[in-house]
């Protein structure tokens, strides 16, 4: 196979891994009763840890009345809660409740279980070019996105 040929095929298989990824936060948004906005809110709390509000926002891709919006219905799903930060009275972050963190363990553990499994067969030199590929592609992505969100702001 050529190398043109090799860069299609990876080209096809991250679009499929993305098309995949897109049907599992589709259905894993509907088993939990919540939209693909809040669903985005989740897995950053889910990565980060708890956040303030205007992090939340930020880290979603989110304005603060959105992230407002998401946390309100997060808290109603009661996958999340607002709790004033102990170190900073003046500070309310943003937490998975234990529902929450049932919820994400059940959908996507079984995914992150597998996923490990699978880049414990390659070795320490092979995972360091999957994760500098996979860092390329995530800002890659991001550049895009802000792109877009400022191709279509004002129309």
């Amino acid at each position: 196979m050529s190398k043109q040929d090799r860069v299609r095929a990876v080209t096809r298989a991250v679009q499929e891994l993305q098309d995949a990824t897109d049907l599992i936060d589709e259905r894993a948004a509907r088993r939990l009763g919540i939209n693909r906005t809040d669903l985005r809110c989740l897995s950053r709390l889910t990565a980060r840890g708890p956040l303030i509000a205007s992090e939340l926002a930020a880290a979603a891709g989110l304005t603060g009345g959105a992230a407002t919006t998401a946390i309100d219905r997060l808290e109603r799903a009661g996958l999340a809660e607002r709790v004033r930060d102990m170190a900073d009275r003046r500070r309310v972050l943003v937490h998975l409740t234990e529902q929450g963190r049932s919820a994400v363990q059940e959908i996507w553990g079984p995914i992150a279980a597998e996923a490990q499994a699978d880049l414990l067969r390659f070795s320490v030199a092979e995972l360091e070019l999957i994760e500098t590929f996979l860092r390329r592609a995530l800002h890659n992505q991001a550049r895009h996105a802000d792109r877009l969100r400022e191709g279509t702001e004002g129309t």
